[in-house]
């Protein structure tokens, strides 16, 4: 369809403010287009202000386009974007509420009778399988089994394929790979028995439907014209059979992804779609974007740094963020005694920034696990810092929400002239009526700093009346139904507001968010990269983006630290993340570890250490182990730091240890730049002692004469 010409003003609008690189993404004509963007280089906005061009030019219709990403606040945000820029009726969904809507509507046709319901949980199947199977039944072996054959679906490998494929790619199984298989085969004959479908299968039985019922899919091609695809690097198997299936050989299709943060390949999702879009469409028009707006230079230089030091990294994803944002705070390291210490100093340092005026919104704590979460409750709790765990209770399953909600529509059915006839300012005041006789008052609860549950019901009630305000700026003429309908996709879509506290969350879920301030904890070799990486290269540099993830959600503070023992009063010996070799500046007082220096012996040895470059003292683990400044240029010899991490990791596997007990990343690095040629210079790199060079010191020699002839 060639565009025609458009309301000028709507059409500046649209592109006021963005910078070239998204001009041009934003401008393109229909067609392939791959928009590489680095984080915090302003995507969302990118896509929204693409689909709106393609609408306001008339390329397009609203209706026909379909926009796809990974969350349901993703979905909301985008569907919010584009209503605030007067583009409505476009369909922005995640991959499975998309292939959900679509296989309920052509189920009669593609399968016949009544569609079957979805499947709320699929641990009874996967249980009475693992019980005839013979498998373990316990909670955690099930869920085990339960997330590999999430994994299998995903990655479109059918139960009778399944060992095969993980010997494939050396996967490591719950439980032996032919019993695994047996209970996917269980499971699924126990589902299509029950008639009922999983995640796994919206996507299936849709790409189904549309590659095997030709009326079915050329209803589907008519409707939707234009595709659009979010965090593409995050794109399974399935789901890009899915797409294809959607597409129908069809090229109008606009991806955005980053490789940089591919942290779901134990799910499946490969960056390979990402990075092989351009050979895929050699039409295609690639754009990269790397101005970063969200953080401050220091925070985007920290991110490049670890970033950086990655390996292996495609061409595509080499993107070096630049910061455009003023000059900020540098980022901080802390070294704590044990756990305690550390989520108490951190709290202490959360309550300084909110008396700063930072809000206490604007502030995540965020870990590797789960699990590390309790501690920094304690603590937060210990301050009257109110917070919330990303992750735990569905907002919109509340209680409070539940009967504030309830009685909002009851109110909109009981107004004079209907939901219709209240507008603009008046929607705002009506709702806060309606939700403080629900409990909402102008400021927080007396003493409520001690009663986490009263609190959390005043912040609900805060966030629902704060919508609708937010709507009305948005739309000066919305109406109390307008409101109304707003919640009502936001509950069918799991797209909350805002909730006032401190945010605790897990690395994974931080992914897409930001805030002002965001503390990195329990970054220690271990957690961060998670033990059951080492000894897999590709494993342990996930890891590493993940941290990467971490770091580009701070906007202006960012606050890295990690404990030496988990208990108080425990054995410290715990060390550092290896990540943040490198990062840790070596002057910092964290760069150096407690006791080094003190008794004379070889940590005071270690502390002397200088630059054989140009005679510093250094006191970073990292800087001692090269035996120069961080900051020199390195002059490493690739090919052999390549030949040695192939040996360590074959050395790891064969004495089931992870990879850096055979020898850490900076010893590595060290061997390459300083290439000693005798056991004489080989004691010289901190790192390798009597028994490692008992152990190893001739494989390493005989691979640097061979790298030096």
């Amino acid at each position: 369809m060639a565009p025609v010409a458009a309301d000028r003003s709507a059409t500046e609008a649209i592109e006021h403010g963005l910078d070239p690189e998204q001009r041009a993404a934003v401008v393109a004509p229909r067609g392939p287009v791959c928009v590489l963007a680095g984080a915090g280089t302003g995507k969302t906005r990118t896509i929204t202000r693409r689909i709106a061009h393609l609408a306001r030019t008339e390329q397009v219709r609203p209706g026909q386009v379909l926009a796809v990403t990974f969350t349901a606040r993703a979905a909301g945000e985008m569907r919010t974007r584009l209503r605030d820029l007067g583009v409505g009726g476009v369909q922005a969904r995640t991959f499975h509420a998309a292939a959900l809507r679509q296989l309920r509507y052509f189920w009669p046709r593609s399968v016949g009778g009544e569609a079957w319901p979805l499947l709320d949980n699929k641990m009874r199947f996967v249980g009475q399988a693992a019980q005839r199977a013979g498998a373990a039944t316990n909670r955690e072996s099930l869920r085990d089994l339960a997330s590999e054959i999430e994994w299998s679906k995903a990655c479109l490998v059918a139960p009778d394929h399944y060992v095969e494929a993980v010997a494939k790619v050396q996967r490591d199984t719950p439980a032996p790979a032919d019993q695994v298989a047996t209970v996917y085969a269980g499971y699924e004959e126990l589902k299509n028995r029950a008639e009922q479908l999983d995640f796994e299968d919206l996507l299936i039985h849709t790409a189904g439907a549309l590659e095997e019922t030709p009326e079915v899919a050329d209803e589907f091609r008519e409707r939707y014209r234009c595709f659009v695809v979010d965090e593409f690097q995050d794109v399974t198997p399935l789901q890009h059979r899915l797409l294809d299936a959607w597409l129908g050989g069809r090229d109008d299709l606009t991806v955005v992804g980053d490789a940089n943060q591919t942290i779901y390949s134990f799910a499946g999702a490969s960056p390979s779609y990402l990075l092989d879009f351009p050979r895929r469409h050699p039409e295609a028009q690639v754009v990269r974007l790397v101005r970063d707006y969200r953080s401050t230079p220091q925070v985007v230089a920290a991110a490049n740094t670890v970033i950086g030091a990655a390996r292996g990294r495609a061409a595509g994803s080499r993107l070096r963020l630049e910061g455009q944002r003023p000059p900020g705070p540098t980022p901080d390291f802390a070294e704590h005694d044990d756990e305690p210490a550390e989520a108490t100093a951190v709290a202490e340092q959360i309550r300084g920034l909110i008396d700063d005026g930072v809000p206490a919104a604007e502030i995540a704590v965020l870990f590797r696990i789960n699990a590390q979460s309790e501690v920094y409750e304690q603590a937060l709790s210990d301050l009257g810092i109110a917070y919330q765990v990303r992750g735990g209770e569905r907002f919109f399953q509340r209680t409070e929400v539940k009967n504030a909600i309830a009685a909002l529509r009851t109110l909109g059915n009981r107004l004079e002239g209907g939901p219709e006839a209240v507008v603009g300012a008046d929607v705002v005041t009506t709702v806060r009526a309606a939700l403080g006789e629900q409990g909402l008052t102008d400021t927080p609860p007396a003493g409520s700093a001690s009663d986490g549950a009263q609190r959390q019901r005043w912040e609900s009630l805060r966030a629902l009346a704060e919508l609708a305000t937010d709507l009305v700026e948005a739309l000066p003429e919305a109406t109390y139904a307008a409101f109304l309908a707003e919640l009502s996709t936001r509950m069918q879509a799991q797209h909350p507001p805002t909730v006032q506290g401190v945010t605790l969350a897990s690395l994974h879920a931080a992914k897409g968010l930001e805030w002002d301030a965001v503390f990195l904890v329990g970054l220690v070799d271990g957690t961060l990269p998670i033990q059951h990486a080492d000894g897999d290269d590709e494993a342990v540099e996930e890891e590493r983006r993940l941290l990467y993830v971490g770091v580009t959600r701070a906007r202006v503070h960012l606050r890295i630290s990690w404990a030496l023992a988990r208990q108080s009063g425990g054995r410290r010996s715990r060390r550092r993340s290896r990540f943040l070799y490198g990062l840790v500046p070596d002057d910092h007082p964290a760069a150096r570890k407690p006791g080094s220096g003190v008794d004379g012996g070889p940590k005071a040895k270690a502390a002397r250490a200088s630059c054989r470059i140009c005679g510093k003292a250094l006191g970073d683990a990292a800087a001692q182990k090269i035996g120069r400044c961080t900051e020199h240029p390195s002059d490493v010899d690739v090919e052999l730091l390549d030949a040695l991490r192939t040996w360590r990791s074959n050395e790891a596997k064969q004495r089931s240890v992870p990879a850096y007990v055979v020898f850490t990343d900076a010893t590595l690095v060290a061997l390459a730049e300083q290439r000693p040629q005798d056991t004489k210079g080989l004691v010289t790199i901190p790192g390798i002692g009597a028994s490692k060079l008992e152990r190893y010191g001739e494989d390493v020699l005989t691979m640097v004469r061979e790298h030096a002839s």
